[in-house]
């Protein structure tokens, strides 16, 4: 973002439809957090299936708060927060130029972090996958989580690309 860049709001029928899609992302993001994202098989005998909330509850119930707080953080609260200010950014109320401004700045700033909950994720896998010792088995809440993520990143680029005008 450069300051050389001045800020508009979204026309009302892109808003209209932008918060549809937020709202799907909302729900898929909801479903993609509470269903399992993948079943662990240990030793072809032991299954455990996991999904975000019910990792971040067992890292609680281990006392493993630093992962606990870094994986919430990053793959319960920034989606979330991303939806929410996305909502105010294509809300009628959002034409005031130095609340879009910050808002637009907060999405910036944002953006680094985008991909971290997914990274997450891969690296849950690559670390459990130990050949005959243990098996995954991806699951559909995987799909929902990762499409609720994409979607959210292609309509942030959307409001980005609606909202900034070079001068």
């Amino acid at each position: 973002m450069t300051n050389n860049e001045q800020f508009i709001a979204v026309p009302s029928g892109r808003a209209h439809i932008i918060r549809w899609l937020l709202l799907a992302v909302l729900v898929c993001l909801m479903i993609g957090l509470i269903t399992p994202m993948m079943t662990m098989t240990k030793f072809y005998i032991i299954d455990n299936s996991f999904s975000v909330i019910s990792g971040v509850y067992q890292l609680y119930l281990n006392g493993q708060y630093l992962l606990l707080v870094i994986i919430t953080a990053f793959s319960i609260v920034l989606p979330i927060l991303k939806i929410y200010v996305l909502f105010i950014l294509v809300g009628n109320h959002s034409t005031e130029p130095k609340k879009l401004q910050r808002y637009m700045h907060l999405m910036h700033e944002y953006g680094r972090w985008a991909m971290l909950d997914v990274m997450v994720v891969a690296v849950l896998i690559v670390t459990v996958k130990l050949g005959a010792v243990a098996s995954i088995e991806v699951h559909y809440g995987l799909y929902v989580f990762g499409t609720a993520v994409l979607l959210l990143m292609m309509i942030t680029r959307w409001v980005v690309k609606l909202t900034s005008v070079e001068t």
